[in-house]
């Protein structure tokens, strides 16, 4: 089958890419309470004490040791929220026994190269060891504190998910496989997906989905039963900006090929629809989604996106500098 290749080709770049990236220095853990015996409020208690710690100013091998104070995010409810998300009832699972078909030393390949990717553009790392999921979710803090417009965290994430691939992949599959064979590449993305990313969110199962057109997909789609992503993160901001819409951009824009995802504040799941273009309704729906009851910033996260703040940019000074300059493309 063409999607076994396909997946080699790619297991093989992940590999062959873990060892091009120096481990960045690091200093003391950008969040203190990353430690905390709790499975929602670590690592990403991002109140606006939190964002203080923050430096204001371009991240670079210069950078100097003190930090600067910037305006501190209100926590005042976001405008456009009304109640809050109570979110799942039952317990967490335990995620340290979930892995992906291809065993825990493939989901830790997996984990470090991406960890990898996303250190890089954002120029500093997590003090936690490198196979640490912990230290991922302080980078994606570290993210979303940094930019009060949410257009540059979903572009940045969007960046994160174009470099884990090799550079000609993304050019050619809507040219090789998108086009021309539409059902088979939702399929084979589905499939992809489950494989490369249950370390990442947890528990999947390819499912039957709705596609464009008003039909079914079978095969086309995925079911996360209770993402982790999510359940770490606890902030519905995060999940939209981080992951949901920079991931629907990345496969819409960059691979031709259609995605919705759907997040389910109250049960934790997340369905992947591949071959369904995300309805102009849903995405606005998905802006003004209440925050969760135990969201970490409590709302603050959502004020910071919705511009009603005045940072400008925020750093993360407080973690080590990776790599000997930042990405230039920012700005």
């Amino acid at each position: 089958m063409l999607r076994s290749p396909f997946l080699l080709l790619f297991l093989i770049h992940l590999a062959s890419s873990a060892g091009k990236f120096r481990r960045p220095a690091s200093i003391a853990s950008l969040f203190p309470m990353a430690s905390a015996p709790s499975a929602f409020a670590p690592p990403l208690s991002l109140s606006p004490r939190t964002i203080q710690t923050l430096q204001s100013q371009r991240v670079n091998v210069e950078a100097p040791s003190t930090l600067v104070t910037p305006a501190i995010p209100s926590e005042v409810p976001p405008r456009r929220r009304s109640g809050f998300i109570s979110g799942p009832t039952e317990p967490a699972p335990d995620y340290s026994k979930i892995h992906g078909p291809l065993g825990p030393l493939a989901d830790e390949i997996f984990l470090r190269v991406f960890r990898s990717r996303f250190a890089q553009r954002l120029g500093c790392d997590s003090s936690l060891p490198q196979n640490d999921y912990a230290g991922l979710m302080e980078l994606t803090s570290a993210l979303n504190a940094r930019y009060s417009d949410r257009l540059e965290v979903r572009r940045a994430a969007r960046e994160i998910l174009i470099s884990l691939f090799p550079s000609w992949l993304p050019a050619l599959f809507p040219i090789m496989f998108a086009k021309p064979f539409p059902v088979f590449s939702a399929r084979m993305n589905a499939w992809a997906t489950w494989v490369a990313g249950t370390w990442l969110m947890g528990e999947c199962e390819v499912v039957d989905c709705d596609v464009d057109g008003g039909g079914t997909g079978e095969a086309q789609g995925l079911l996360v039963k209770r993402c982790r992503f999510l359940e770490e993160s606890g902030c519905a901001s995060v999940c939209v900006n981080a992951c949901k819409v920079p991931t629907q951009d990345f496969f819409i824009h960059n691979m031709g090929l259609p995605l919705t995802m759907e997040p389910d504040y109250e049960t934790g799941e997340c369905m992947f629809s591949f071959g369904l273009t995300p309805s102009a309704s849903m995405e606005v729906e998905a802006e003004v989604v209440p925050c969760l009851a135990r969201c970490p910033s409590a709302g603050g996260m959502r004020a910071w996106h919705d511009g009603t703040d005045g940072l400008d940019e925020v750093q993360c000074q407080s973690m080590g500098v990776v790599g000997e300059e930042m990405d230039s493309s920012e700005g």
